[in-house]
Parts: C-alpha cells; sequence; structure tokens
C-alpha cells in the first residue's frame, strides 16, 4: 500500500543588521530584530497562521487519514516564543491531533556536523530539549541542515539513537532507481534513510505558479493522479519541502491553499494510499536497496552538494574563523557569548554570501536581507572582529 509522506522546513534566522567598520568597538549588538520580526509578522500572516488552520481543518475533516510532519528550528521556535506567540500554539494545536510529528535537527540550523561534531551534538540536544518543552515530543527521526548528508553522517546518526534519516534522492546517486523507496547507507546497521521526491516536491514548491511550465496549471486532481501512477512501482513518495511555499513563495492568489485543500481528499479516493508520517514511513516499510553517499549532498540549488553554503573564498573564510574560535567562547562560560556565537553559525549567514549567478543566483537574492553577498560578508566579518575583541575582554578579566 503507497502512501504519501509530507514533510515540511520551518526556519526562520537570526538575520545580521548593516554592522558597519564603525560599530566595532561601539555596538555589540549584531542583529537586526526589527528586521527579523518584520519578516516574521510577514510570513506570519501569509503562511503559518492560514496554513496551520488549513492543516487542522484537514486533519480533522479527514479523521487521522491526513498526517504531515515538520522540522522547526530552534532559532525560529524561539522566534515564535518570543514575538509571535500565536504561531507557535497553532503548532502546539496541529500536535495535539496526534496527526503530526516533529523531526529532529540542529538547533541553530548550522553547518556544525562538518565543522565541529561536538558542536553539532550540542545543536541536536538542545532542539530535542525544546521539542521536549513545547511539544513533549521525542523525535525518532533526523534531517540535517537543508537535507545535507552522506554515509558518515547516517552512521553517526544511527550511533545517536535515531530509527531514521531523511534526505535529497540525487539523481547521480539513485543511478536509475526509484526514489520512492527505503534505503540505507552502506555502512549502517539499522537506520534508514527517505529520498525526497524532488520531481513531484518541485512541482509543488517551485513550479505551482510558473504559468510558462508545460503542466500549468497545476490541480490537486492532476497531481493525486501522478502519484496514482506510482502504485506497482514504489512504496512511499516523500514530499519534501519548505513550509513557507503556502502563501510566501507561492503565493495566496496563485491557488496554492485551494490545491493543497483538496489534495488529500483526491490522493485518498485510490483505495491502496494513505499518508504517514516520517516515522510510521520507517517503520511501514523495509529497505529495499543501498544509497551510497559518499559526498556530502544537500536539496539546495541544481548542484544539490554544499556550493550554496561554502566554496568561494568569502564563504570560506567567515566558516573557518567563525569556528575557529569554539573553544576560547567555550572556555570564557559566558552564556550571552555562547547564545551570540551559536546564532552566528547559522547556515543562512553563508547562504547569503553565495556569488552564483545563473538560476539558482535569483534564489540566494530572494533569501537575501542584503544588497550583495559582499554585504553580507562585510557586515558578517564587521561583527566577528567585534565579537572577538569582547571575547579577549573576557579572556583579560
Amino acid at each position: 500500500m503507497p502512501s504519501i509522506c509530507f514533510y515540511f522546513q520551518v526556519h526562520q534566522p537570526y538575520r545580521l543588521r548593516e554592522y558597519t567598520f564603525f560599530d566595532i568597538g561601539q555596538n555589540h549588538d549584531y542583529f537586526d530584530d526589527a528586521k527579523n520580526r518584520q519578516v516574521l509578522d510577514k510570513v506570519s500572516e501569509r503562511c503559518y497562521l492560514p496554513t496551520n488552520r488549513m492543516m487542522l481543518d484537514l486533519i480533522k475533516k479527514h479523521k487521522g487519514d491526513f498526517k504531515i510532519s515538520y522540522s522547526i528550528s530552534g532559532v525560529a521556535l524561539e522566534q515564535f516564543e518570543t514575538w509571535r506567540p500565536d504561531v507557535l500554539q497553532s503548532f502546539k494545536d496541529l500536535a495535539a491531533t496526534g496527526c503530526v510529528e516533529f523531526i529532529s535537527e540542529t538547533y541553530y540550523h548550522s553547518l556544525a556536523y562538518i565543522f565541529s561534531k561536538d558542536e553539532f551534538k550540542r545543536q541536536v540536544e538542545k532542539h530535542k530539549a525544546l521539542l521536549k518543552k513545547h511539544f513533549n515530543y521525542e523525535p525518532k527521526v533526523f534531517r540535517n541542515t537543508e537535507l545535507q548528508y552522506n554515509n558518515e553522517l547516517a552512521k553517526f546518526i544511527e550511533d545517536l539513537g535515531y530509527e531514521a534519516i531523511i534526505c535529497e534522492g540525487v539523481d547521480r546517486l539513485l543511478q536509475g532507481r526509484s526514489p520512492n523507496y527505503l534505503y540505507k547507507a552502506p555502512n549502517v546497521n539499522k537506520i534508514k534513510s527517505l529520498l525526497k521526491n524532488y520531481q513531484l516536491s518541485d512541482d509543488i514548491a517551485f513550479r505551482f505558479s510558473n504559468q510558462g511550465w508545460e503542466s500549468w496549471p497545476l490541480t490537486a486532481d492532476k497531481f493525486a493522479d501522478w502519484c496514482h501512477q506510482i502504485a506497482g512501482h514504489g512504496e512511499t513518495i516523500n514530499l519534501f519541502m519548505d513550509y513557507e511555499t503556502f502563501g510566501e513563495h507561492q503565493w495566496a492568489n496563485t491557488g496554492i491553499f485551494d490545491f493543497m485543500w483538496h489534495l488529500p481528499e483526491y490522493i485518498l479516493k485510490h483505495k491502496d494510499f494513505t499518508f504517514k508520517t516520517t516515522s510510521e514511513t520507517a517503520e511501514a516499510y523495509t529497505v529495499r536497496d543501498v544509497y551510497d553517499a559518499h559526498e556530502l549532498t544537500s536539496w539546495a540549488d541544481m548542484e544539490r552538494d554544499l556550493s550554496a553554503w561554502l566554496g568561494n573564498p568569502m564563504q570560506d573564510e567567515s566558516i573557518a574563523k567563525i569556528y575557529a574560535i569554539e573553544k576560547r567562547v567555550y572556555d570564557s562560560k559566558n552564556k550571552a557569548m555562547i547564545d551570540t556565537w551559536q546564532k552566528m553559525l547559522t547556515s543562512d549567514h553563508f547562504y547569503y554570501m553565495c556569488t552564483k549567478f545563473w538560476s539558482d543566483g535569483d534564489v540566494h537574492k530572494y533569501f537575501s536581507p542584503y544588497e550583495s553577498p559582499y554585504d553580507a560578508y562585510i557586515f558578517f566579518m564587521n561583527a566577528y572582529s567585534d565579537f572577538l575583541m569582547e571575547l579577549d575582554k573576557l579572556d583579560q578579566v
């Protein structure tokens, strides 16, 4: 019996303000609270609140047959708690239905796995504690920042006790195989890998409003028919995407809410189809083959590698410098400094520095609060310089 597995990423970074050279030594507040609250308010009204209301109504309408999974970063939950408790409550209302699963990740949505295993484990544990606090939930499934994944990470996460990990279904690694089955890394014992069906996911997340797309307009019955054609050729269709797809990336006037409202009823018209959460998917099906990922992959950009965050001199220098002071930051035992340092690890800061100028460059520009990647680098390094001076002062105490 095939199933649909919806997983949504919910994340909002603490964006750095336009921190100039003249601020160094004078102002130790690096984050743009006004901008961060403005963005959160906008996305809350356009996406989080209306989409959560719709998801709650869908769960009630289908009497538990419609299920979804969320990965909400710790910094997003923090901002909900501080500025939009109504959004946090709406996620708690969804959690209370029993049809919603929460996925584990790094608290600060960081690249810590690559640069510091100790910091990675600290952030995973801190995120788990936050899920327990807000939702009384203990996650069984893990996803790394932006679906970054390789064999080594799968084994690392298995050793932390998780049952499944989710990742991109990369064509060059699938080598003609279907993403619609469960796989495993070659070096693990039990942990299962759930692969994103990027074709069908991107039909909703990226192509839905593209009037030049040959399949536009995308309707719920058309999409459900595409899913039903997989019956007999797959066991789970993993539809992974940003939650902001609803109302923010695809505006309400595109019909995205109407599409999502009707999709479950058309999917469930096929008597063999169900909806499952990520852990239910992992439990329901057996591993069919090995997914061998020696290289680190992600769901970002056309390359589906790490080039969205790493690779140009600005990205490589800034991320190396901020991780290099990890021991000094923790040795300071200053909670405020540790928190600030961790917020500076958030992957978005390095994403804004990306200098790709092909089609993906437009995506980076859309998300960036700055005029250019060079501004993102300068503001980050200015803030880093001041942070380092503050750290020096603590060393002298």
